[in-house]
């Protein structure tokens, strides 16, 4: 699969699971044996379940979500770079904002082998 399918089909996956809260959509796009880092600081994350249990832990924390995905930036190495944004209403009512980059590199298969977040969080209003 070339890369701006597999960036593509990862940013689909990541707004309608985002939108519904379905962490197995997400999950999906990974490979069994991907490296899964969250945030610069934060320990990586492995495998497929590795994704999923981020996706859970992070909706725990969520009522909803709104988000957004620009274009894919994609490379011919199997390489691609995605900026979102999403406004999360908290279990406790307060609103923040969310902004970041996803790099990504993906398989033959088009499944994500490697997944680095790099975001910022506005403080609860």
């Amino acid at each position: 699969m070339d890369t701006e399918a597999a960036a593509r089909l990862w940013v689909e996956a990541w707004s309608r699971g985002w939108a519904g809260h379905d962490a197995d959509l997400i999950a999906a796009r990974y490979a069994e044996d991907c490296l899964f880092l969250s945030h610069p600081f934060r320990t990586p994350l492995e495998g497929r379940e590795g994704a999923r249990r981020y996706a859970e832990q992070a909706f725990a924390e969520e009522r909803s979500a709104v988000s957004t995905f620009a274009e894919p930036i994609v490379s011919l190495d199997g390489r691609a770079a995605v900026e979102y944004r999403a406004t999360i209403t908290t279990n406790d009512g307060k609103t923040v904002s969310l902004s970041g980059v996803t790099v990504l590199r993906f398989d033959q298969d088009g499944l994500v082998r490697e997944h680095r977040d790099y975001w910022a969080m506005t403080e609860p209003s």
